[in-house]
């Protein structure tokens, strides 16, 4: 018998179950895709439904073939997309049929009214992030407001993973590193912050317990064995949100480490002890009971894609588009792109818009294609560099995952702007490995969560920056960061001219 766990991945896309050794690999995946539903401008919407069915259809063919070779399945684990705001009634069902998805704009008002309201510096060092419409929070107050009916009926808030984990096992509760990217919970205390609550005028009691990722929450109930093969009575864990539990699975565990997850979007984190306390950062808690203080760049590989859909429609593979890409010279020839292509998360500049600068007419599409590579690279370093401040650490290595860290020529790019290595993880689902390294500190296998990573994470490729790259790099980010800033004045100027709301 081979002893195994299982990982669950509930994400905007699709969901994934894997079972997992105890050293991180992955023994066998699968996964059910589902939509996201956009009833309106800005909305994002999908269904709990579609999670569980997913979760079930994944579960049976891991499970059948768990049984087919004789591996005996010890634990799940899940990770989930963050701040999918599932509201639940009394009997454990969804008290509406479809949810607000973390990049669902309609709560923008709301966030408005709070910043014209409010000093931020009050109030950062509860919530230990700024005001932006993916909080919780703010969802949960347009949820009160426009669908007053399935707010009645609501006992309990939950995030994604935690309604597919109330499916599996009859429990509710929600992980610390949800919560405390809610905008609800106090950063100090670790519990929910009453202050915040009577601001926003809601509820405490209709808030789940806050628990622990590694902790157990339950057991498999015999209706969910029935739906998913797995067999009742086996440990679920709480589990956590599926960003900082993939920097788990990253290797990023420790104060002083940072990451770069860059997928549709990037995320850049610096782990440390206590929140970063700055307008510009958001803090999300880790699995290790650190805190990842973070920026997002809301067009990272959706630069590329944009790129792809805009010059060619559709019609050449990424591969191609690298290609011409490498064929340009380092630095473009002094051509730049701003790759604010869908705004800002944070900041008084949400509406900030893309750019190319310095166009000549020697420029042509292999040109364009790297300074769309580039650009991204300068603003990710940027924000990088708010974040060395902000904490007085710079960290002398880099760990990269999601789907750009198997973009080779973007790598190096990156390595040379930020001007130090960058480690890939062997394994790329690190949100998998995470959940394993939650499941072997809940079995005792691991004395702590840097432990079950150090067991689990493997580091197979560094990236190092060229020299004469990033000497370029070096001289054209001050021109980047100073075309950034003298753009902001135009940004409201354009949003008047498409007649886009203020």
């Amino acid at each position: 018998m081979v002893d195994c766990t299982i990982a669950l991945d509930i994400g905007t896309g699709s969901t994934r179950a894997a079972a997992m050794t105890a050293d991180g690999r992955v023994l066998a995946v699968a996964s059910q895709a589902y939509d996201q539903i956009v009833p309106s401008y800005g909305w994002s919407e999908q269904r709990p439904a579609d999670w569980w069915a997913a979760a079930c259809a994944s579960l049976r063919e891991v499970t059948g073939r768990a049984r087919a070779e004789g591996w005996r399945i010890q634990a799940v684990a899940a990770c989930g997309q963050m701040h999918g705001t599932v509201l639940v009634d009394a009997e454990g069902q969804p008290a509406r049929d479809a949810v607000p998805l973390w990049n669902d704009k309609r709560t923008l008002d709301y966030v408005r009214r709070f910043e014209a309201e409010e000093r931020l510096a009050d109030w950062l060092p509860i919530t230990a992030n700024p005001p932006t419409p993916a909080w919780p929070a703010f969802k949960l107050q347009w949820l009160r407001d426009h669908d007053p009916d399935a707010w009645a009926r609501t006992t309990h808030v939950l995030m994604p993973k935690d309604y597919v984990n109330l499916r599996l096992t009859g429990e509710r509760a929600m992980d610390w590193t949800d919560a405390g990217c809610s905008f609800l919970m106090d950063a100090a205390s670790g519990d929910w912050s009453q202050t915040v609550l009577d601001r926003l005028g809601l509820d405490r009691g209709k808030l789940a317990p806050i628990r622990l990722p590694t902790e157990i929450l339950g057991t498999v109930t015999a209706e969910a064995a029935e739906a998913t093969g797995l067999a009742q009575g086996t440990p679920v864990l709480v589990g956590g949100a599926d960003y900082p539990v993939a920097l788990l699975g990253s290797g990023v565990c420790r104060p002083g480490m940072a990451s770069e997850v860059a997928g549709t979007s990037c995320i850049v984190t610096l782990v440390a002890e206590r929140p970063v306390l700055d307008p510009e950062i958001s803090n999300v808690g880790t699995p290790e009971g650190n805190w990842g203080a973070f920026v997002l760049l809301e067009s990272g590989g959706d630069a590329a894609r944009w790129a792809r859909r805009a010059f060619h429609g559709n019609e050449l593979g990424y591969g191609e588009i690298v290609a011409m890409a490498e064929a340009a010279p380092v630095g473009s020839d002094a051509l730049f792109f701003l790759p604010y292509l869908a705004g800002e998360r944070l900041g008084a500049h949400r509406n900030s818009r893309a750019q190319f600068f310095g166009l000549a007419a020697g420029h042509g599409l292999p040109h364009m294609h790297r300074a769309v590579l580039e650009g991204v690279g300068f603003a990710v370093n940027r924000h990088l560099r708010v974040m060395e401040q902000a904490t007085g650490t710079r960290p002398e290595v880099l760990i990269a995952s999601g789907g750009g860290a198997r973009a080779d020529l973007w790598l190096r790019i990156k390595a040379a702007i930020y001007g130090r290595p960058i480690l890939i993880p062997e394994e790329p689902e690190c949100g998998l490995v995470g959940c394993a390294a939650l499941c072997a500190v809940a079995l005792g296998q691991a004395r702590d969560l840097p432990e079950a990573a150090a067991r689990t994470v493997r580091h197979t490729r560094e990236v190092t920056p060229d020299p004469a790259w990033a000497d370029r790099y070096a001289a054209m980010q001050p021109v980047f960061d100073r075309l950034y800033l003298h753009s902001q004045a135009f940004y409201d100027d354009l949003d008047r001219l498409t007649g886009t709301p203020a």
